[in-house]
């Protein structure tokens, strides 16, 4: 299975809460559900055809617990986000969650990398990360992520959890697909562009000189 990543950011990068005042308030954040003025069809449809593609999912500990909360609750037949979310396989990555009551999920830990690699061998089209700012953190470092479907909404919070903060592997990427909604959320889809190119456009040296640097792949595993 491919692994992809779908999350929601403002302009200044931040991942917090998009859905709800009260959605994550960790670190005294008070500026939740930022998203929700700007949801129309046009998100509806990007994202429902994004999950018609996953085979399974992946989670951190709080993004699992914030979609358990909810979407066992949403039992319309005719809801296909609702439908895969509540039918085929989650696989959270915690140390410290002792059970997990969502319909077909596994509790999964120990060595992130040899975890997700197991995962991605099974057969299938997508293996499917929504939010999950931590975790997504650490297998970007890992370069385990096939896709980022990164969504960018006409806000910035000038605060709350960033999907790249200080410390993130430096990397490149390839876009590969843009779409617009009609409330002006523009939604890029990157693959990794492999190591990352520094130039120079010094006068004196007449050309630009290229370098390229190879980061290094931290094995933590965050939740």
């Amino acid at each position: 299975m491919r692994l992809t990543l779908t999350t929601f950011l403002t302009i200044d990068g931040v991942m917090q809460a998009p859905g709800g005042v009260d959605e994550d308030r960790s670190g005294g954040f008070d500026l939740g559900g930022w998203l929700v003025p700007y949801a129309d069809m046009d998100m509806g449809r990007f994202v429902t055809e994004w999950f018609s593609q996953a085979d399974a999912f992946l989670f951190g500990r709080n993004t699992y617990q914030i979609m358990a909360a909810h979407w066992p609750h949403v039992t319309d037949p005719d809801d296909s986000i609702a439908s895969g979310l509540n039918t085929l396989p989650k696989y959270v990555v915690s140390n410290t969650l002792e059970r997990a009551d969502w319909h077909n999920t596994t509790i999964v830990n120990g060595d992130l990398q040899s975890l997700v690699e197991e995962l991605k061998a099974q057969p299938g089209r997508e293996l499917q990360i929504h939010g999950s700012g931590r975790l997504a953190r650490s297998l970007h470092d890992l370069r385990l992520i096939d896709e980022y479907r990164l969504w960018i909404f006409p806000v910035v919070l000038g605060t709350g959890r960033r999907l790249f903060s200080e410390g993130s592997i430096p990397s490149s990427f390839k876009l590969i697909d843009t779409k617009t909604t009609s409330t002006g959320a523009v939604v890029h889809s990157f693959r990794s562009g492999g190591a990352l190119s520094f130039g120079s456009f010094a006068i004196d040296e007449g050309v630009e000189r290229a370098t390229i640097v190879e980061a290094p792949h931290p094995t933590k595993v965050n939740e």
